[in-house]
């Protein structure tokens, strides 16, 4: 695997949008220059992910790898002859999987450019960790199938079909890929013109590169089967799979089942494609490196052919390990030693990336907020550029750039401060985050708290469409989401800051519990029976809306805050909510479960007044039973449900008492509760329990 060829890039109108020429409309679109308005439409439809594909900017949406000139010839083509065969025995799926850094993105680039010259590529997806979307499984099937549309025109009214009229955006991914991927290309390929592709040139092409860098685990394992289970029961539609991956055991326990082709990238590594690799690296930068120039004119060729072969041998069939190494070799921010000097040092490395690694590392080691820096870049859920990092963790740009300026080795550093800094290969990752690989430079996952910290600084009154408030906004969810995932020891990076997670949902709401209503409105989003919008909290507190967003503006980084007035505020994560009812955790911020009669209540005062000033109807069955429909909402008898349920009897009056009376109210509360009783259509003795998410539909009282 090699880099440093950027792709072809061409712009029509790179900053239009939408604009029209004569009766056709015209969309650019990360690039993409789309004239259907057909695809328009699925794009807005299907919310593809654009930077997903083989065609996307590889600067700024990594992994930046390509075959050079001259390598991995013979590999290509035995995937490309897999690819064309039309055999009844023919595989649909091959599997071409390897250890890390042997080459396995730059050969799937490679490959579905070649298909996409001979008009028979489908689609591509390249995954990779920790970029959102693309570490997912979310939006796998709708990418896919906005290519096929692109692709294949044929696909498109199927595939919007499905969409509009069975609304499968929210289905399964398996349903998602049947119903918007193989089912629609299956229907098309009947047509003529495919029908007459597939004769005479061969079957259509998807790839699928990374998919060890999914996340979603279970279901990358039911992708697999059903791709598996399709091709059983339609051993005829013209479509193949390739599919590359590191061996992971959830990939591999589903692939080797004797109806997907197996392929060892190992036993197709050559030391002649190492040496090309090399040999050209080293020509191109002795044609601009200065100091190299001299020390030729001086002392003759360098590399002398036996050192480059002791290198190449060194190496061995590692194209990510040859690329870092070559770029430690040449580096020009190390002003100590010339690439002359260098390269013997190399020789003396373990071979492998960690000795790589650690040593690049070290360059930066001494340098304030290195660790910061480099935490920060193994646990962002999507990568942000060097203001981004800078504002996140509350520092000056010059001081990231100062820290990654001797790391180019291993880190694509931009050369603008708004293009996203990305690792040149995720092993860097796993070599960060693995203890006893890295030793001091190991990167604890307990620091994701330390940067849910920094989310919520953002949210303290400053600009809130900066990248790295965009982002805290974001992903604050994904951040706590891992956090839950270690054992409840855990504990902060930093002494400073909070150290647990439940310190630091203190330590948010402690910011906002002055705001006037902020108890309220805190136990309404945590107890009620289905998410309201701000608007919604305002009337049934009979306070205005802006004064539920006073006590929310504070709270981002643990409760969602929509964009849109009309949809519903909810908590962040499930913890959160755990975090608040149990008073052991939550102190002073618990949240009783006699809130639920105060909900009720609310949802029963306006017809309460109309109740008490006829006493006399307090004396009447039939008329209890008149008003019983009335005065009972579904989310009243819910809410009035749940008190009982949770509360002993004994201790009733005292959780009530404990309730802060409304402005309005002229009468304690448990007096109310017993007013409640006699108009309840049932109080069970033991409540069944439920959540929040077990809603119920909302109505106005």
């Amino acid at each position: 695997m090699a880099e440093n060829y950027p792709p072809a890039h061409i712009e029509i109108l790179p900053n239009g949008h939408n604009f029209q020429i004569g009766e056709l409309n015209n969309y650019i679109v990360n690039g993409n220059y789309i004239s259907s308005s057909d695809q328009a439409t699925l794009i807005q439809l299907l919310q593809p992910i654009l930077d997903a594909s083989h065609t996307r900017d590889r600067e700024t949406s990594p992994p930046n790898s390509a075959c050079y000139p001259g390598t991995r010839i013979d590999v290509i083509r035995m995937i490309v002859a897999w690819a064309d065969s039309t055999l009844l025995w023919n595989t649909h799926i091959l599997w071409l999987y390897g250890y890390v850094g042997c080459g396995k993105s730059a050969i799937a680039l490679a490959v579905a450019l070649k298909f996409e010259r001979r008009n028979r590529l489908v689609g591509s997806f390249f995954f990779f960790r920790n970029t959102g979307d693309r570490s997912r499984m979310r939006r796998f099937a709708t990418t896919l199938a906005f290519q096929l549309a692109t692709a294949i025109p044929e696909a498109a009214p199927f595939i919007k079909r499905a969409v509009t009229e069975e609304g499968l955006l929210g289905a399964s991914l398996v349903t998602q890929l049947r119903r918007l991927v193989y089912e629609p290309f299956k229907a098309a390929a009947r047509r003529g013109r495919l029908l007459k592709t597939t004769v005479l040139k061969g079957p259509f092409l998807i790839v699928i590169d990374g998919l060890d860098e999914c996340e979603d685990r279970q279901d990358v394992q039911a992708f697999i089967d059903d791709m598996v289970e399709f091709f059983r029961k339609n051993p005829l539609v013209p479509l193949r799979i390739f599919i590359t991956s590191r061996v992971e055991q959830h990939i591999q326990s589903h692939l080797t089942n004797g109806r997907v082709r197996l392929e060892n990238l190992v036993n197709h590594c050559s030391r002649d494609d190492i040496d090309t690799f090399m040999t050209i690296c080293f020509e191109d930068e002795k044609k601009r490196n200065p100091v190299i120039k001299a020390y030729i004119r001086n002392r003759g060729d360098w590399p002398a052919k036996k050192d480059k072969d002791k290198l190449v041998d060194h190496i061995g069939g590692s194209f990510i390990f040859a690329s870092a190494l070559f770029k430690y070799i040449v580096d020009p921010t190390d002003d100590q030693l010339t690439p002359m000097d260098r390269l013997p040092h190399t020789l003396n490395m373990n071979p492998g990336l960690d000795t790589l690694y650690a040593k690049t590392l070290s360059r930066s080691q001494h340098l304030p907020h290195f660790p910061d820096v480099i935490s920060t870049l193994v646990f962002l859920v999507e990568p942000l550029p060097i203001a981004g990092i800078a504002e996140l963790l509350g520092i000056e740009s010059f001081e990231v750039v100062r820290v990654l300026v001797n790391l180019q080795a291993i880190i694509h550093v931009p050369g603008t401060d708004d293009l996203p800094v990305t690792m040149c290969h995720t092993s860097l990752r796993d070599f960060l985050t693995t203890e006893s690989r890295s030793g001091c430079f190991f990167t604890p996952p307990s620091y994701h708290l330390y940067l849910l910290y920094r989310c919520s600084t953002l949210h303290d009154g400053r600009e809130s469409d900066t990248v790295a408030a965009l982002y805290s906004i974001r992903n604050c969810a994904n951040h706590i989401e891992q956090l839950v995932r270690l054992p409840p020891t855990a504990q902060g990076p930093l002494p400073r800051f909070p150290q647990t997670l439940d310190a630091f949902y203190t330590h948010i709401l402690a910011k906002s519990q002055d705001q006037p209503h902020f108890p309220d409105v805190v136990s309404t989003i945590v107890l009620h029976s289905e998410p309201l919008p701000a608007a919604g909290i305002g009337e049934l507190l009979g306070i205005e809306a802006f004064k539920v967003v006073a006590v929310l503006v504070g709270l981002q980084s643990i409760i969602d805050i929509p964009e849109t007035g009309d949809s519903p505020v909810t908590l962040c994560h499930t913890s959160i909510y755990q975090f608040l009812t149990t008073e052991s955790r939550s102190g002073l911020f618990f949240i009783s479960p006699s809130y639920h009669f105060k909900l009720s209540y609310y949802y029963f005062r306006a017809r309460l007044d109309h109740l008490l000033s006829n006493p006399l109807m307090l004396m009447s069955p039939l008329a209890i039973t008149q008003f019983q429909d009335t005065l009972w909402s579904p989310q009243c008898n819910w809410h009035w449900e749940q008190f009982p349920g949770a509360t002993s009897a004994s201790s009733i009056h005292a959780e009530l008492d404990q309730l802060a009376p409304l402005p309005s109210q002229t009468l304690p509360y448990h007096h109310i509760f017993l007013i409640h009783s006699k108009f309840s259509p049932v109080i069970p003795k033991v409540a069944r329990q439920r959540t929040p998410t077990d809603s119920i539909p909302y109505q106005k009282y």
